[in-house]
């Protein structure tokens, strides 16, 4: 469970839903398909990067999750991120973020690129400690 800050800290950050992209990869449909038609839906790209990842294609997880890293970014700053504060899993449309975040971590470290993997898993820590305890299975 996410911890309230007391301390008036800045507000959670909610990312908007996209219906289509959500059911679409719940249905099973290839986040290849997904990520085409929303390129800006960053779980589609988490898909991609975990599923690269899985095959043995850091290289690719690498690629896919900086762009499901990037394009999450975009959407957290017009939702009014001001580069720091939570970003609650709990919130469906956060996790297609954090999952890229992690899976950035997860391959930056597989290349050797320790200083990217510590600031992932730092960023990852100080979003949302519910998503550490989950992709952390």
């Amino acid at each position: 469970m996410e911890q309230q800050n007391l301390l008036g800290g800045p507000p959670a950050t909610e990312l908007p839903d996209n219906p289509e992209a959500r059911q679409a990869l719940e249905a099973g449909v290839d986040p290849f398909e997904v990520a085409a038609r929303f390129p800006d839906n960053p779980a589609a790209w988490a898909e991609l990067a975990d599923r690269a990842f899985g095959n043995g294609d850091v290289i690719e997880s690498y690629a896919y999750a900086r762009t499901g890293y990037h394009r999450g970014l975009d959407q957290l700053r017009r939702a009014g991120w001001r580069g720091h504060g939570p970003i609650p899993w709990q919130h469906e449309p956060n996790r297609g973020f954090l999952r890229s975040l992690h899976a950035l971590g997860r391959a930056a470290a597989a290349i050797g690129e320790e200083e990217e993997a510590d600031r992932c898993r730092t960023f990852l820590r100080d979003s949302s400690s519910a998503a550490v305890e989950v992709l952390a299975t």
